[in-house]
């Protein structure tokens, strides 16, 4: 399973579970429609920081592969020129 399918299910389930236990709650309805702002304040809050996280997480990662992109790249071409100067010597 994904990390983005658990992160998913488990703030599904944190929603979902948020959600019950406000409406089973005893409470008058404007009480009631503050804790459910409140919620849902607290749970956009922790959803933009875990997004976040994931976004520093996969622009680290998308850099790392590029610096080694490039390295490649940098050894590939220097070994080429490498074996045309080592051709041009025993073409000569």
């Amino acid at each position: 399973m994904s990390k983005g399918k658990l992160l998913l299910g488990v703030l599904a389930g944190f929603a979902a579970g948020a959600l019950l236990g406000i409406l089973m709650a005893p409470d008058k309805g404007s009480e009631t429609r503050k804790k459910f702002t409140k919620k849902g304040t607290d749970f956009a809050d922790d959803l933009e920081g875990k997004f976040d996280d994931f976004m520093s997480s996969v622009t680290e990662e998308f850099e790392k592969l590029k610096k080694e992109g490039k390295d490649f790249v940098q050894k590939e071409k220097s070994d080429f020129e490498e074996m045309m100067e080592e051709a041009k010597t025993t073409m000569k």
